[in-house]
């Protein structure tokens, strides 16, 4: 169930490395796609630490975290220790649960899509399209297949390190993800080539 998180005291921060090796490159996409943009939803937030980074960069924006519950109190961390106005306290949000009742005119998520079973995939966008308004960005960071092949090694490798984690777990093909975009009537508006072998993909809907 979707819901306001208040945090137990005996929460400890987290810390992912990669989250301060990518926020500058996903950020310059999010200036610019997002730049006009006031409620910004951003599902599975993992540490905190992109919303921290992301939300002082578009200050006429109300970035809201969202993460399954026992993601939630290293996440009210870094949001209490940025203790910023426009980075209200994070939503319980799992995308094969209930989804937020209010709507955004905007969707961040990254490194989500390879780790969920294909069925929570097709839930995310599901999900998407009921709080996504008209006219709204969609943008999901990570790594795909085009065309059903790997674009690096370093990818191939990746994947078959997700599968041994957990057999529903895979780097998505671009193709079968866009098509769930445009189920829900969002139409690509870019394809944004990332550092180690990612993407930024952005969706507007119409």
């Amino acid at each position: 169930m979707s819901g306001a998180y208040t945090r137990p005291m005996t929460a400890q921060k987290p810390f992912a490395p990669a989250c301060e090796r990518n926020r500058e490159p996903i950020l310059e996409v999010l200036r610019e796609c997002f730049a006009d943009r006031r409620r910004i939803l951003e599902i599975g937030s993992g540490t905190g630490q992109h919303a921290v980074h992301f939300a002082p960069a578009l200050p006429n924006a109300i970035w809201q975290t969202s993460d399954v519950a026992e993601n939630l109190p290293g996440v009210q961390l870094w949001l209490d220790e940025a203790a910023l106005e426009n980075l209200p306290p994070p939503l319980t949000l799992d995308v094969t649960g209930a989804w937020p009742e209010q709507s955004f005119d905007a969707v961040f998520s990254a490194n989500s899509l390879h780790i969920m079973p294909w069925s929570a995939v097709e839930q995310f966008f599901a999900g998407v399209g009921g709080v996504l308004e008209p006219g709204g960005v969609l943008a999901v960071y990570g790594p795909f297949n085009y065309g059903g092949n790997y674009t690096s090694d370093s990818n191939r490798e990746f994947d078959g390190w997700l599968k041994q984690r957990s057999a529903l777990s895979a780097i998505r093909d671009f193709e079968a993800v866009d098509r769930l975009a445009q189920a829900i009537g969002c139409k690509l508006d870019k394809d944004h080539t990332m550092p180690a072998n990612n993407r930024l993909l952005v969706w507007r809907r119409l």
